[in-house]
């Protein structure tokens, strides 16, 4: 009978020592008795989710975390994200992240614009692409704040910055560099006519809410190709989120991709259907990944609390439920663990390794203690370069 085998990623969870916690972490803070108890029944370890010389993005890390080299298949983040919404790229066509910000006092203010509604950041996109879109560019509307640029007929060698990580740098310091960087920066700088004044902003304005100052292009790159999962690991799966990132990665590699009401990518997330829906997949796939965005999101806001809560939250409602039912198959496995650390204190990602915990059949450990960034350093357990986890999850 094949074995059922389950993976759980609260994005960011991972941090440094708080003052605000008495000196743990947000994951040691929170109360985890789920994946205290995977942790004691398992092991735990450290993992390098984020190669040398490889900028720590979800994009890299995910891509780590699901058994794949990022530096064989990592072409950008953007192309990962074409990927979720059923963009077609040519070979030579380039794509760019376009998120909807917030600049104050000529500083990065907010990489999100507020957590701009998919309503109004739709309106926006397709206004945008009407006054500035062309043969050669073409805007697509996501989810949020995350929307794509996609470039024909131009070819890009740039240095661009994510937004998330620079909150509160000046905006002369993070511009586009390189070949054709000016037509990047033309762009952002004619959105921002197209924003000033808008019914949407005016609107959010009288609110209190952070308005669209401009659009920002990052993450570029051409596009990906992946190994199927499934031939490469011989197993079936099945992914949940509500990030574009992680659809893009997960029809990649061929997964299934299970929509859940209500799946926001924020600290009001529907946990419990993310766990429902894990819990029915398992009976019809070999592998189940549940992502959540929430912590990730609070740690970019600098919020320690929210982000100890979203921790909570998805122990409660994600790993213990479906920590619970894997018991009910005769074989099984089940992985936690964050795909990065994202720091409060710093509001940005960072490459330092993050812990994880594998508890199931045939896993044991040395260290059997509850499930954090000291104790995970304490068990000794160490993979370098973390597409190997997979590996050893999947077969050890």
């Amino acid at each position: 009978m094949t074995a059922k085998y389950a993976i759980i990623i609260p994005d960011g969870a991972a941090d440094e020592p708080l003052e605000q916690f008495d000196e743990k972490t947000p994951i040691e803070a929170a109360r985890t008795p789920n994946m205290d108890r995977i942790s004691t029944l398992g092991k735990q370890g450290l993992v390098r989710t984020i190669p040398a010389k490889m900028e720590p993005g979800s994009d890299v890390a995910q891509m780590s975390l699901l058994g794949y080299d990022p530096k064989r298949y990592y072409t950008g983040r953007a192309p990962i994200e074409a990927v979720a919404r059923n963009i077609k790229l040519s070979l030579t066509d380039w794509v760019f992240r376009c998120n909807l910000i917030t600049i104050a006092d000529g500083k990065m203010a907010d990489h999100s614009a507020g957590h701009i509604s998919t309503a109004e950041a739709t309106s926006l996109i397709e206004e945008l692409d009407n006054q500035l879109g062309s043969e050669q560019m073409r805007f697509h509307a996501g989810v949020s704040y995350r929307h794509l640029l996609v470039s024909k007929d131009l070819d890009f060698d740039v240095q661009t910055y994510p937004p998330h990580d620079h909150i509160g740098t000046a905006m002369d310091k993070l511009l586009p560099r390189g070949k054709n960087a000016d037509v990047l920066i033309d762009l952002m700088a004619r959105s921002q006519q197209v924003f000033t004044g808008h019914d949407i902003n005016r609107v959010r304005k009288d609110l209190g809410e952070n308005q669209v100052s401009s659009i920002w292009l990052w993450g570029q790159g051409k596009r990906a190709q992946m190994e199927r999962f499934e031939k490469k690991f011989g197993l079936r799966g099945a992914a949940i989120t509500a990030v574009d990132l992680v659809k893009g990665l997960a029809r990649l590699i061929g997964f299934d991709l299970i929509d859940v009401p209500g799946a926001t990518g924020f600290i009001d997330t529907n946990y419990q259907g993310k766990a429902s829906a894990a819990i029915a997949a398992l009976d019809e796939y070999d592998i189940v990944f549940v992502h959540v965005e929430a912590p990730d999101e609070a740690s970019h806001g600098g919020d320690a609390e929210m982000k100890k809560r979203a921790i909570e939250l998805i122990d409660e409602h994600i790993v213990g439920p479906v920590f619970e039912a894997l018991q009910n198959h005769q074989s099984w496995r089940m992985l936690v663990m964050p795909d990065h650390p994202t720091l409060t204190r710093t509001c940005a990602h960072s490459s330092e390794p993050v812990p994880f915990a594998i508890a199931g059949d045939s896993i044991s450990g040395i260290l059997h203690t509850t499930f954090g960034e000291t104790n995970a350093a304490k068990s000794g357990f160490r993979i370098d370069n973390g597409f190997e986890l997979m590996e050893y999850f999947l077969k050890s």
